[in-house]
């Protein structure tokens, strides 16, 4: 099983949903960046659970120790290890998931994988694993911040059926998106959006959603001509994201319905650089950032572990019914924007590093 993403800046994530503790280890950090737990931290505590009636009732504080890779402030250059331990495991709540599979969960492929599984909270299928990822996307945000003031904003842009109105995204600030209590920068959508998840909770159910996500001050030349396209990788990060089953840059898929002389940006000089007077293509062509802002949007399915009864089959061949319990987000969307910047900035950094190394 591989868990390592990334080339150069690379990070390797472990860890189970209810064993001891989950983590990460980031290679490739480049010394004396300034970084202390607190900084992680912030970005953690925007991921947890037990925020509020939106997410799982799971109380994990989430406190990360740095264990490695640090000394007097700065990062030394050798690999980051972070860790956190798990302190509100339930494991009896997963016991009828040793014996059937969730409908919608990854119960079974594991079984067919392996042949054997973690049935406990998912193991390494369950979103706490993205704890190691939004660890080791902290450092990569403000290395990209140091070295070219690259800002990553992402928020809820819909959930179910309620979206948010089209507003001017480079007014957007990080602050208007964490105002929300389902981070909708619109306060009306915003409350409908909220009133969409309490009724889906309240049946015993769960509701799919969209994020979106703005990357501002993106260095030019990022990403390869072929198979590393940076929409490419970015499309890797996110698909390997619990939950998030569909993505697109830039105009994405009404570009299917647009003719070449309305989706093609134009090109100017502005004295300093080249730029586009409109940005259908999400600031990257031909895999390559243009040094416009990027502009993606991912789609997260409902959450599979729901408390109404299903039908479903069992670990010995024999067919049946399961109501799941446990503690689970009825909505995933809204615990998603910063998965979804922390990966963002692991592709950035990464593609950065390579960049600078070829141009040598």
């Amino acid at each position: 099983m591989s868990s390592t993403f990334g080339k150069l800046f690379s990070v390797t994530t472990w860890g189970e949903s209810h064993g001891p503790a989950v983590g990460a280890v980031l290679d490739g950090c480049p010394a004396g960046i300034p970084l202390s737990e607190a900084d992680v931290q912030s970005f953690l505590d925007r991921r947890r659970p037990g925020q509020g009636k939106m997410t799982t009732a799971r109380d994990e504080k989430d406190q990360v120790r740095i264990l490695s890779g640090v000394f007097e402030g700065k990062t030394t250059g050798t690999p980051i290890s972070f860790a956190v331990f798990n302190e509100d495991q339930r494991s009896h709540d997963y016991a009828d998931i040793e014996k059937w599979y969730r409908p919608g969960h990854a119960d079974l492929c594991y079984d067919l994988k392996y042949g054997f599984r973690d049935y406990r909270g998912g193991g390494r299928s369950s979103a706490r694993e993205t704890i190691g990822r939004v660890a080791a996307g902290a450092v990569a945000q403000k290395f990209m911040d140091m070295v070219a003031k690259t800002e990553f904003i992402a928020w809820v842009d819909s959930i179910g059926d309620v979206d948010c109105p089209k507003f001017d995204v480079n007014s957007l600030t990080r602050e208007m998106v964490e105002a929300s209590p389902v981070r909708c920068p619109d306060a009306g959508a915003s409350a409908k959006m909220e009133a969409a998840v309490l009724e889906a909770k309240s049946s015993g159910d769960s509701v799919g959603g969209t994020v979106c996500l703005l990357i501002k001050n993106v260095p030019a030349a990022l990403g390869e001509p072929v198979f590393d396209k940076l929409d490419a990788l970015l499309a890797q990060a996110m698909l390997s994201i619990p939950a998030c089953k569909g993505f697109e840059v830039g105009s994405g898929f009404q570009a299917s319905r647009m003719r070449g002389s309305a989706h093609n940006d134009e090109i100017f000089f502005d004295g300093e650089r080249y730029r586009t007077r409109t940005n259908n293509a999400g600031g990257i062509v031909g895999g390559i950032s243009n040094g416009e802002n990027i502009f993606c949007r991912m789609a997260f399915k409902p959450t599979a572990t729901i408390s109404q009864l299903q039908k479903t089959a069992g670990r010995g061949g024999e067919n049946g019914e399961l109501a799941a319990k446990g503690r689970h987000d009825p909505c995933v969307a809204v615990r998603a924007p910063v998965i979804v910047e922390s990966m963002a900035a692991l592709v950035l950094a990464d593609l950065f590093l390579q960049q600078k190394r070829n141009s040598l």
